[in-house]
Formats: structure tokens, C-alpha cells, sequence
């Protein structure tokens, strides 16, 4: 459900510019800039610090502007999120190890955790998701939701690209997930992958996506498309280390990635 570089990463520069709406179980809303009531809303599933940490907003701000739709955050950890910010340090990238000290101390960190990964095992975030979406549907009305997920919001959106509940997501550097739960997956997604993930090898991407590619000229064929970012690890998309020319550059292509996602799949 988390792993060490869950734990890494730099703070985005900016402010939010969005509210919490308590209404909507304190989700953080990312309002369309267009004054006509959006049709479209994306749902943005955060890594393990959930909405303390202020990237997820400021992404879901910016696929606000750049898509014209609301974006939503939901509180899915119920307000105890899996990772506290001040645990955050400096970010991962392709090529950097973990040591046998450095595993030794993330079991000793993820220890206080235990309740908070406890009270929000997958079937418990899955049900609050799935209550929220509700919510969105008979208050809001809207008429398509897409899904974005980052790292322990990645391997939600897999689990809910097979429910009837999304029409498009987006998965970037998921955690982990079972392989009947690809083999589940029924709408469009795009994929933003790691060079090196601790938690998805990319053994396990090359299968999933011969699973997708499987389907083809079948009833059930689904679009799809990955794309491998060099030089990164687990995060990136995230949480990046904006000083890194290549990392920088490889969390604009991914949010990029998203945006062209979205219009081709969601907006069209």
C-alpha cells in the first residue's frame, strides 16, 4: 500500500487556489475557470499524504485551467492520511538504491502508521470513493467523471477502471495491485511510468499491458497507452524534484500526458 518512495519527494511551488467543501465530505474542489457549469469532472486520488500535502491541489488546480472542468480531491483517508508531511524528504530518482539501514529505518517510521494503513485498507477507501462519487452524482450532475491517480491513488484508480463508475483514468506509478484487477479493467487508460518503481517492476507493466493488448479486435478492448519516462522512480509525477532538468521535464510530459488523456477520452 506505501513503500519508501512514497515517503520522499520535494513541495510544488505555489499556493491553492481552489476550497475545501465540506459539503462533499471535505474534498478539496478545483473550480472550471469557465462560467458555464462544467459537464466533466475529474477525480484526482492522492498518494499516502493525502491533502495535507499541497501538490495534489495545485495539480487538480492546474488540470482545473488547463481542461476547463472541475477537478475534485477527496478526503479518502478519511482525514488520517498513511505519510505526515514533515516525513517528507528528498526525492528518489533512477539509479538511487536503498540501503539495508535505509530499509530498516522506513519499518521503524511506518510503525506509528499501522492504524492510519489499517483504517484505510483498499476496501475501506473503495467504499468511501464510491460514496463520494455518489454524492457528486446526485448534488452535481455531472455527466462523465474521469479519474487521475498518483502512486497508493494509482492502484485505486486500477480498482475502479473496472466498475462502471469512471468513463477514463489516468494511472501514474501505482502501488500495488493484483492481476485480476487489470484483467477488470473495462474503460480508457493512460499510463505514467517509472523507470524504476519499487513497487511496480516493470515486469509487472510489461504484463499488464499484454493483458490490455490481448483484448484487441475482442468485444471487451479497451483503449489504452503507457509511456515510460527515463530517469525517474516511483513519484515522480507527484512529487518532483524541480532542481532535477530531467525530472522537471518528466513531470511536465506526464502532466501533459494527462491533459491530452483527458480531452481525447473525457472532453471529445
Amino acid at each position: 500500500m506505501s513503500c519508501s518512495n512514497c515517503q520522499e519527494g520535494f513541495v510544488l511551488p505555489g499556493e491553492p487556489t481552489g476550497t475545501i467543501s465540506q459539503d462533499f465530505q471535505g474534498a478539496y474542489h478545483a473550480a472550471t475557470p469557465n462560467s458555464e457549469k462544467s459537464k466533466y469532472a475529474i477525480i484526482l486520488f492522492t498518494d499516502g499524504f493525502g491533502l495535507p500535502l499541497k501538490n495534489c491541489k495545485i495539480i487538480a488546480d492546474n488540470l482545473a485551467k488547463s481542461l476547463e472542468c472541475d477537478v475534485w480531491v477527496p478526503d479518502y483517508f478519511d482525514g488520517r492520511p498513511l505519510v505526515a508531511v514533515d516525513n517528507l524528504s528528498t526525492p528518489d530518482r533512477a539509479g538511487k538504491k536503498m540501503t539495508n539501514l535505509d530499509w530498516i529505518k522506513l519499518v521503524l517510521s511506518s510503525v506509528p502508521s499501522l492504524p492510519a494503513y489499517i483504517h484505510s485498507r483498499p476496501s475501506a477507501v473503495d467504499k468511501r470513493v464510491t460514496q463520494f462519487i455518489s454524492l457528486l452524482k446526485d448534488k452535481k450532475h455531472f455527466e462523465k467523471f474521469g479519474a487521475v491517480g498518483y502512486c497508493f491513488g494509482g492502484s485505486t484508480a486500477v480498482r475502479f477502471a473496472g466498475t462502471d463508475l469512471l468513463h477514463t483514468a489516468v494511472i501514474c506509478h501505482p502501488g500495488p495491485f493484483s492481476i485480476s484487477e487489470a484483467r477488470a479493467i473495462r474503460i480508457p487508460t493512460a499510463w505514467v511510468c517509472a523507470e524504476e518503481d519499487v513497487f511496480w517492476a516493470h515486469s509487472k507493466r510489461l504484463e499488464v499491458e499484454a493483458i490490455l493488448a490481448a483484448k484487441k479486435d475482442k468485444e471487451e478492448f479497451v483503449e489504452y497507452e503507457f509511456k515510460d519516462y527515463k530517469g525517474t522512480a516511483h513519484g515522480f509525477a507527484a512529487r518532483p524534484n524541480l532542481n532535477l532538468p530531467e525530472i522537471k521535464e518528466a513531470y511536465e510530459q506526464a502532466f501533459e500526458q494527462t491533459v491530452e488523456w483527458f480531452k481525447k477520452t473525457l472532453l471529445a
